[in-house]
């Protein structure tokens, strides 16, 4: 009997389900989960939110809505294994393991950390680490000890998280090499079609940058959100390109390839933008409505949703709690 590849996905619990999570990683992870050749562990990133998010209702309410939403697009409990970041002390232990081991020069490295401390160059603060939260410089060990808790072989990620999966290696190679090798090198699956899903911006969709689309809005406020959608100045008539325009990017993740291809042409051809933004809401109508139906059913039983959340919760403490005894033991830290 083959051994199944263990294949890991979180969603940050932030704010409300967007159309990222759905393309990036709710769609493709359940997708992935019916493989019988893999091994699915989903969760709820909630202290991951802690980082950018320090209002406690909207923590608690979008772990909700997020689970929700897991379950709303097909996510089977039975078949995968389903459960809560926080659920798991574990994950916390081995961060701070983790942490021990890391070098501060590699988490120096990290983009998101790079990124805090060029806007303080950039506004002339003298402090650049101001406003700078050790919760997000050390995101990615928090991120590894995710990873290497469940010993994943596949983690889904995004262009912008490919550096945080590098880093996760590093640090499970470090740790293998000292002590005793007991992590699996995860290796990262990029979604090339998807990629990173642009918000109304353009930029990347992210709840920290305000431009997402929610995925269970009315229909009248989906449609609003979708005609905000910044396009460049070019007339009906004139020709346009797919490549870099939100409105065929986000349309690209949902639609199927004559979908695609019909839309293709009709860019060539000079659409106007608000036909074509009236094509991507008709679209995203009619993929998401079963969605959306499925969600008003689920989200108004909470005791169940936090059933099948303990439910996963103890499925993960079977492998989380074995391991966790063998790195104690790996670290010098067990009984006399």
């Amino acid at each position: 009997m083959s051994i199944k590849k263990r294949v890991l996905t979180g969603i940050t619990t932030s704010g409300t389900p967007h159309l990222g999570n759905l393309a990036g990683a709710v769609l493709p992870a359940i997708q992935a989960s019916k493989d019988n050749s893999t091994s699915s562990f989903l969760f709820l990133a909630d202290y991951h939110s802690l980082i950018k998010n320090l209002d406690p209702k909207l923590t608690h309410s979008s772990s909700l809505e997020i689970a929700a939403c897991w379950l709303a697009c097909g996510l089977n409990p039975k078949k995968v294994t389903f459960y809560r970041q926080s659920d798991i002390q574990h994950i916390m232990e081995l961060t701070w393991i983790l942490s021990c081991l890391t070098a501060k020069g590699l988490l120096n490295r990290a983009h998101a950390y790079k990124d805090a401390v060029s806007k303080n160059q950039e506004s002339k603060n003298k402090d650049l680490d101001k406003g700078i939260t050790m919760g997000l410089f050390n995101y990615p060990i928090l991120m590894a000890a995710d990873i290497l808790m469940f010993n994943a072989d596949i983690v889904p990620v995004g262009q912008d998280q490919q550096q945080h999966l590098e880093m996760t290696r590093e640090i499970a190679r470090r740790f293998n090499h000292h002590y005793q090798d007991l992590f699996t090198i995860p290796n990262a699956q990029i979604n090339k079609v998807s990629g990173v899903i642009p918000g109304l911006d353009g930029n990347k969709m992210s709840k920290s940058y305000n431009n997402v689309i929610p995925v269970f809005e009315s229909k009248d406020k989906l449609r609003k959100s979708i005609m905000k959608i910044q396009t460049n100045s070019l007339k009906p008539g004139d020709p346009k390109k797919t490549e870099g325009c939100t409105i065929f990017k986000i349309f690209q993740s949902f639609a199927d390839e004559q979908e695609q291809e019909n839309l293709k042409i009709d860019y060539s051809k000079g659409i106007a933008w608000g036909e074509a933004k009236e094509r991507l809401f008709e679209l995203l109508l009619d993929r998401l409505d079963p969605y959306r139906q499925e969600y008003k059913r689920i989200i108004k039983d909470k005791g169940e949703i936090e059933n099948i959340l303990q439910e996963g919760a103890s499925k993960a403490h079977e492998i989380s709690s074995p391991l966790m005894l063998k790195i104690r033991e790996a670290v010098g830290i067990k009984s006399f």
